[in-house]
């Protein structure tokens, strides 16, 4: 099953995907419906089918007229946390070949990034039961970061770069008694600026704090182990750069449990009714082939699995004056 969510007369609707033209239109949001099924003590799909209305929409003319919302919201934006995880994807054979050659020299010689990784290979899996290693995390910020599929994602002023990131998404609500509950997986384009966090790993925490996007599909239900998309930039109407990647449990040196269990182990992260958006990381950037976008570039992230594409347009915003601080 999967579902949108939709601006319908006024107000934020979930609707569910019936094909590839037509949607069908729940009674209420889709954290309403998360919070519907958590307090029923039922799956989600079930409180999906009891919200049902006769209501059909026009897939097509809700992307025209830029109706779209992300898949989860919350109705206050500072309830919504977004973060991540990185290294966590094996990359390709030709990737996974030099890393495993670069893992080989001695532990002093390995960088940071190299020695994170490497822990994960060897323990980002355990047994159920089981505690794992720590993956890289990070911060992006609340609910107002996040842009609706087929909206302009915004890159600040004074970013030195303006990249995509195709990533799955998870997508939970936390419950009343402070249990988090994963409503589902959309597809992500995390973002980030690439020669910042080149610069430095340690500015890494500031190359994060960009916007985002996910959709505009949400999947319920089970997640394939394997999953095979396609990320590519448009500019013009061309395709000025494309590349497959690999995603999914089967492609990654971490369980998605394991990362799951590592975010959500801080009490602070388990706030009643909260909604929480964790990129889980990839193997595969325009920047690495020397890929710069400029605005009006489309990002385009598809997975075939999570219905139609992720697509969001560069655009960098104006220089704002210095920030002064006011003192009281």
């Amino acid at each position: 099953m999967r579902l949108i969510q939709c601006i319908h007369e006024g107000e934020a609707r979930a609707a569910r995907v019936e094909s590839a033209e037509r949607v069908r239109l729940l009674d209420a949001d889709t954290h309403t419906l998360a919070r519907r099924a958590i307090a029923a003590g039922q799956p989600l799909a079930q409180a999906v089918e009891t919200a049902l209305t006769e209501t059909r929409l026009d897939y097509q003319v809700l992307i025209d007229e830029k109706r779209l919302l992300p898949p989860l919201t919350h109705p206050d934006p500072a309830h919504c946390l977004v973060t991540g995880t990185g290294l966590t994807h094996l990359g390709s054979a030709d990737t996974r070949s030099a890393m495993h050659a670069k893992s080989q020299v001695s532990e002093a010689e390995l960088t940071d990034s190299m020695r994170m990784f490497k822990l994960g290979v060897e323990s980002g899996k355990p047994a159920a039961g089981e505690t794992g290693a720590q993956p890289e995390w990070f911060y992006k910020g609340d609910g107002d970061c996040v842009v609706a599929p087929e909206a302009e994602i915004p890159s600040p002023a004074f970013a030195q770069d303006a990249g995509e990131e195709p990533e799955l998404a998870g997508l939970y609500v936390i419950g009343d008694d402070g249990t988090p509950w994963r409503v589902g997986h959309a597809i992500g384009n995390e973002f980030s600026d690439h020669v910042t966090e080149r610069f430095n790993y340690l500015w890494l925490a500031h190359s994060k704090l960009r916007a985002c996007s996910f959709g505009p599909e949400l999947l319920v239900g089970e997640l394939p182990t394997h999953l095979e998309g396609v990320s590519r930039i448009v500019r013009h109407g061309e395709t000025l750069w494309e590349k497959p990647f690999l995603t999914g449990e089967a492609n990654m040196a971490h369980s998605l449990a394991n990362l799951e269990h590592h975010h959500f182990k801080y009490a602070g992260f388990r706030r009643p009714g909260d909604v929480h958006v964790h990129f889980f990381g990839t193997a595969t950037l325009s920047f690495a082939d020397d890929v710069h976008a400029r605005e009006g570039d489309r990002f385009e992230i598809t997975l075939p699995e999570f219905g139609r594409p992720l697509r969001n347009t560069l655009h960098p915003e104006a220089a704002t004056k210095t920030i002064c601080i006011n003192a009281l």
